[in-house]
């Protein structure tokens, strides 16, 4: 085969294994990942409704919290809004609250645009930034339905998905959703708008090189930021000083020891994290309204965010 021409002069490098350390507390972690008490509190009570406006139109009857905890289970759980409505009001009796759950078109309706607050405690001290981002599949008839009903194959149609990661706390800092059309460059700005901690570190890969993300990092983070992105093969000495010195290392003493003394290895974190997104949630999003999209995706890194906080897997390497 044509890409196997080479295989006898490439390196091989033996696969790491790694061993968990905390075993028992890292399993009860994943058993209240399914815990609904987790999800749903007992003083959600208070602030169900919502509070009265004092400006004219409608009142509305149900507060962002109580449409952020349905459309939160319906994205955990994987539901449609119909059966999001009805394991609500399950919940609400079984747990003794007296609550009018709201309906499934109030659900879609409610979601549009919905603003989820991230709970993120300020870091004491720089952190380390990570960003990547990955393709999540809008919804369409599948194969059989086309073989079966002579139809016209539809255009496939994706949203993109970008990640900004803190490798300490394994926690997401940020997520930005655009269309497939968007680049990776062109959406970092506003992925950054989120994050209101100092970073000291921002690591990506190729996709980000050049001198607009530079500059977006130093006005947001200011000219102490280390930046780590691999240069391609035949990049040449430009304006940035930092990059001229990855060049210089990399023409010095090779791309793998320069991965290794940048600790550009780290950057598999968020690759891992998009594994786990599109394990525990999906790599299909449910809604088909754009905003309702945005909101979808806001939802789910909050959740992940929450199982993040119930414990982490603690890992040594087995030499």
């Amino acid at each position: 085969m044509p890409y196997k021409f080479n295989d006898a002069r490439r390196d091989k490098f033996p696969k790491a294994k790694y061993r968990v350390t905390n075993c028992s507390e890292y399993n009860e972690s994943l058993r209240r990942r399914g815990d609904v008490t987790i999800w749903v509190s007992d003083d959600v009570v208070k602030n169900w409704a919502s509070p009265r406006r004092k400006t004219r139109g409608g009142q509305a009857r149900y507060s962002d919290l109580a449409i952020e905890i349905c459309l939160t289970l319906r994205v955990v759980f994987r539901l449609p809004f119909r059966q999001t409505q009805g394991f609500m009001r399950s919940i609400a009796r079984l747990m003794g609250m007296d609550l009018v759950v709201p309906d499934f078109s109030t659900l879609s309706r409610r979601g549009k645009g919905l603003r989820i607050a991230q709970n993120r405690r300020a870091a004491s001290k720089p952190i380390t930034l990570i960003v990547d981002s990955t393709g999540l599949k809008v919804r369409g008839d599948n194969g059989w339905h086309e073989e079966k009903h002579p139809t016209r194959k539809a255009r496939k149609t994706w949203r993109k998905l970008h990640i900004a990661l803190d490798p300490v706390t394994g926690k997401i800092t940020a997520t930005e959703l655009t269309t497939e059309h968007v680049g990776d460059e062109t959406a970092l700005s506003a992925l950054l708008t989120d994050i209101d901690d100092d970073v000291s570190r921002f690591l990506a890969d190729g996709a980000y090189d050049g001198q607009g993300v530079a500059d977006c990092l130093i006005e947001k983070f200011g000219h102490g930021v280390e930046i780590i992105i691999p240069p391609p093969k035949n990049a040449v000495h430009g304006k940035n000083a930092q990059r001229n010195h990855h060049i210089d290392v990399i023409a010095q003493n090779g791309r793998m020891n320069w991965q290794t003394k940048t600790g550009y290895n780290e950057r598999s974190r968020v690759e891992a994290q998009i594994g786990r997104w599109k394990q525990a949630i999906g790599d299909r999003l449910q809604a088909r309204d754009f905003d309702s999209q945005i909101a979808e995706a806001k939802i789910a890194s909050k959740a992940l965010n929450r199982m993040t906080s119930l414990g982490r897997a603690a890992y040594e390497r087995v030499v």
